[in-house]
């Protein structure tokens, strides 16, 4: 019955859609996107809204995106300043009312002729239909091989199962939206929590576009940072592995022990190894303070979350009272 309903809606065109598209010093390119994306999804249904969340641009982005026509049904919110774009997301999330749910970014990489493959596989009766890049050639070996590395990773240490090159660009059911604003954390890691409420559903492949303008802010530092709140959120295998590490060290140490006893017993004191010292001090030197590094990182976190602060503040609120 839930799936003759689904497809009734999309078939009569009475499906809402909520679009979420975060921006950011965009302003040579929302003119032409959100023109295509309203003509796009004029065709698939009758209600629709776009939510646009402005992650604190420096440029005339704002300006662009209130000039556009009100029959593209965009719904504006300006953050205070840059809170990054896991927030942003969460803030089109905690605001959308649609049946369905797209994200997507404004820079033409998220292909808008996919977003009816998406609907045809929400009228199949999944509740997550998510793109997967067919390749990533458009990227550095660095940050592809860094990619690589961290899918890797998070499938070893973690509990989740969260697809490799899948990114926002991504369909979600509204049971979906509503569990994910249940999410308090400030830390966010937005690809982990679409894996960690689980639900049904698909991958649709897609080849990313270039970019119509500008360039990525997304360098290796920020990728970094986004990888360690994406470990740390959601695996405690570090801090167990460092534990591990310990007992391994304090277990030779003995063995050493002993052994250094023995000796010194059956053939009186030789003379002392400096070498062999400063190399176990350097030695267990770093593994201390390496071990204390990961541990610190839980503790941001810790400390990040007990102040309870907002994940974002809104300064621009337009096209909401309708």
């Amino acid at each position: 019955m839930q799936l003759e309903k689904r497809q009734l809606s999309l078939k009569n065109k009475t499906l809402f859609i909520s679009c979420v598209v975060p921006v950011f010093n965009e302003e040579a390119v929302v003119e032409a996107f959100f023109t295509e994306l309203q003509a796009s999804l004029h065709t698939l249904t009758n209600h629709f809204e776009i939510i646009v969340v402005d992650d604190g641009s420096r440029d005339k982005t704002i300006e662009k995106i209130l000039q556009l026509p009100s029959e593209y049904h965009i719904k504006l919110l300006g953050l205070s300043r840059n809170f990054g774009k896991e927030n942003a997301l969460t803030a089109g999330l905690e605001h959308s009312s649609g049946d369905v749910t797209i994200i997507m970014d404004s820079d033409f990489q998220h292909p808008i002729e996919v977003i009816p493959t998406f609907l045809k596989h929400w009228a199949e009766g999944y509740e997550m239909v998510y793109g997967v890049r067919v390749n990533r050639d458009d990227e550095s070996s660095i940050k592809r091989n860094f990619a690589n590395l961290f899918y890797w990773l998070m499938t070893k240490i973690t509990k989740i199962d969260m697809p490799s090159n899948a990114g926002d660009f991504r369909l979600l059911d509204k049971k979906v939206v509503s569990s994910l604003n249940q999410f308090q954390e400030r830390s966010r890691f937005m690809k982990g929590l679409y894996a960690w409420v689980g639900y049904k559903r698909i991958a649709v492949p897609f080849t990313v576009q270039e970019r119509a303008a500008g360039s990525s802010s997304w360098g290796l530092g920020r990728l970094t940072e986004l990888a360690l709140t994406g470990i740390t959120s959601f695996s405690d295998i570090p801090l167990r592995v460092w534990g591990l590490v310990g007992f391994f060290i304090s277990f030779i140490s003995l063995i050493y022990a002993i052994y250094f006893v023995t000796v010194t017993l059956i053939y009186g004191a030789d003379l002392p190894g400096f070498p062999s010292i400063i190399v176990a001090v350097m030695f267990l030197g770093g593994i201390q303070l390496l071990s204390i590094g990961i541990l610190g990182e839980y503790i941001a976190r810790i400390f990040t979350e007990v102040k309870q602060r907002p994940k974002y503040l809104v300064e621009i609120k337009h096209g909401f009272e309708n």
